[in-house]
């Protein structure tokens, strides 16, 4: 069942109101507490007291978690569950079938279900739907410690929610806290919709740094905006005045473009971590965003995740606001429907890239170096003539964790990058229609804006989205999308840059990202020109259908071992390729395949290349437009 509509989630006004909604949802809600003293060594203890009553009754662990689109419930993780009745331990059972749901049978005249479990933590990514932690940081996921009874609302459910952090560790949440003693804090009755888009993060060495205040704000909004931000070292919670000045214009950037605010408060929840890192989920009222330890001190790391948090933050209208109504679900339980994903990931990712560059995070070259970089990649993937952009979103959880191998024939999760390309392509079509009146800003304001107030959801569906393109621009944006979304093609949509007067060009000049990615993750990419990245000891990534080196038959998950009889290093390959030209010898590679050696000779003479951007003289530049900031 999927509903549609205005959903609001529970918010408080006044703190008279607080008092009595508290005393009220206390009485019949959950007890949740979580003792997070144990997440060094990764694992969390939760307890849980659940109103009860005689019979048989069925519980369920969260599946379907918002932002994932798609069963990421992290059930294995799961772990120790003990129920008991007025201290009597009960048995309890597994659905035979779902195995999110467990049955238990509850004793006459008992009104409270004590539930105990265990939630085993990874030390790499939250991102999946499960808690992360390392020896000085940890970030909490409250699906992950959460049953609720089956077939109720997640608006329905009621939480009072505790935690009892490691000694000394700070945290950062965007749930109220009603007390907070040493190391216990207890937080304010909140729906189960609300706690689970409520992630807490916390950390040895932790810091806040507030971005606006209420009476610096314009046009009446009163949110204030925070950062709290975790790090393995106190080095790395260091941020330069040009930073604090980027996040501050796009808090001022979102307000520009939405034109309403759909929170009460705001906290960039931010983990700089090499141990528990990789991640960002979107959330109401916060952004739960992990990147490199480094990232506020490295220009290539900073360079690399500068997107990230606008990206998260943009979710907060774009997905959390207006959500498509497919992924609306009632509770966790209900499958989700993400045929839309490419409006709300891809137009995020959109907004997220631009914003990126508005508020000063990336320069106008970083901005056009990435876009270029996108395309590239995009454009060099055979599977999109078989597989359409739809099916990469309703293929996300077989896609997500398809690894490197035969990604550019299978495809990936390509409704974040594609769509970016074509929400680039609607935007330069507004302008050009319009004559520079209108933009794509103007449908984010009318599309994602409404009135400023607490979190709600406005469900929408395609003709929802195309009824307001219209209203800013009249066109056939059905027939346009539909092409776009559903029809397979040959070659990326590169519209949205040959009509904002630029062209995708290679040349051996490396581009900035793939230059930063090569340096921090030690592989050199040959994507363009002979079609595989390869790793410094020389295994080969993915191998691109119909490229060069496919037709000689290699394939990714080999070695590369020699190069013209010489052993394999990434410079000792860039000086074949530099021979190779103008010449009619091919490039001989030696190859390790499971223990056998072969030589691969791969007929390629056109020289290293690599993708930016270059300008169109003769053309309006569009591009340059789009990028201008919105406020000054």
């Amino acid at each position: 069942m999927r509903f549609a509509g205005v959903r609001w989630l529970r918010g408080w006004s006044s703190p008279l109101f607080l008092f009595f909604c508290a005393q009220s949802l206390s009485a019949q809600a959950i007890r949740l507490h979580v003792d997070l003293t144990d997440a060094p060594r990764n694992i969390y203890h939760a307890h849980l007291e659940i109103p009860a009553h005689a019979g048989e009754m069925a519980l369920v662990f969260p599946k379907f978690i918002p932002g994932n689109h798609r069963p990421s419930g992290p059930i294995g993780a799961l772990t120790g569950i003990r129920m008991e009745a007025a201290g009597r331990p009960l048995p309890w059972q597994r659905d035979s079938v779902e195995s999110y749901e467990f049955h238990v049978s509850v004793p006459a005249g008992v009104n409270t279900l004590d539930v105990a479990l265990d939630a085993i933590t990874t030390q790499d990514s939250a991102g999946s739907g499960g808690p992360a932690a390392s020896s000085n940081i940890l970030d909490l996921n409250w699906n992950a410690v959460v049953l609720y009874p089956k077939g109720a609302r997640s608006d329905d459910v009621n939480f009072v929610a505790s935690v009892t952090l490691p000694a000394g560790w700070r945290f950062g949440t965007a749930l109220p806290v009603t007390r907070s003693t040493g190391d216990d804090v207890e937080f304010a009755p909140v729906s189960l919709t609300t706690l689970v888009d409520s992630p807490l993060i916390a950390g040895v060495h932790y810091r806040r740094i507030e971005l606006t205040k209420p009476e610096l704000t314009k046009h009446g909004e009163t949110p204030v905006h925070a950062m709290d931000l975790v790090a393995d070292a106190e080095a790395d919670l260091a941020m330069t005045p040009q930073d604090l000045a980027a996040y501050q214009k796009l808090v001022a950037e979102t307000g520009e473009l939405f034109g309403a605010r759909h929170y009460r408060h705001y906290d960039f929840l931010l983990t700089l971590s090499d141990q528990v890192g990789g991640h960002g989920l979107e959330h109401h009222e916060s952004n739960d965003s992990a990147a490199a330890e480094r990232t506020l001190l490295d220009p290539d790391l900073h360079m690399l995740y500068a997107d990230l948090v606008p990206h998260e933050f943009v979710h907060s209208w774009n997905g959390k606001y207006r959500r498509p109504a497919g992924l609306a679900t009632p509770n966790y339980q209900e499958p989700m429907v993400g045929d839309l994903l490419w409006v709300y990931e891809g137009l995020t990712q959109y907004l997220g890239t631009l914003l990126a560059e508005r508020s000063g995070l990336w320069t106008d070259e970083q901005y056009r170096e990435s876009l270029a970089l996108t395309a590239a990649e995009l454009d060099h993937e055979p599977g999109r003539t078989w597989r359409p952009l739809e099916d990469t979103a309703r293929s996300v959880q077989m896609l997500r964790f398809g690894g490197a191998q035969w990604r550019s024939w299978r495809r990936g999760l390509d409704y974040y990058p594609e769509s970016q390309l074509i929400w680039l392509e609607v935007d330069a079509i507004i302008r050009q229609q319009t004559h520079g009146q209108h933009s794509l800003n103007d449908f984010c304001r009318r599309f994602q804006g409404g009135e400023s107030g607490p979190p709600k959801v406005i469900t929408y569906t395609f003709d929802d989205v195309v009824r307001t393109l219209n209203e800013v621009a009249p066109y056939d944006w059905a027939k346009l999308l539909r092409e776009r979304v559903e029809v397979t093609s040959t070659h990326a949509p590169l519209g949205g840059i040959e009509r904002g007067g630029w062209k995708l060009v290679y040349n051996e000049k490396p581009n900035s990202f793939t230059h930063a990615e090569e340096e921090l993750a030690h592989f050199a990419s040959f994507s363009y020109s002979l079609g595989f990245s390869v790793s410094e000891d020389g295994k080969l990534g993915d191998v691109i259908v119909g490229s060069p080196a496919y037709q000689s038959g290699i394939g990714p998950g080999m070695k590369l071992v020699a190069v013209n009889g010489r052993k394999f290093t990434p410079a000792v390959l860039r000086a074949a390729l530099k021979a190779a030209q103008g010449s009619d010898q091919p490039i001989e590679l030696l190859v390790e395949n499971a223990q056998f050696f072969k030589t691969y000779s791969v007929a390629y003479h056109d020289g290293e290349k690599n993708p930016h951007l270059e300008r169109v003289s003769e053309q309006p530049d569009i591009l340059g437009d789009i990028l201008k900031p919105l406020t000054h």
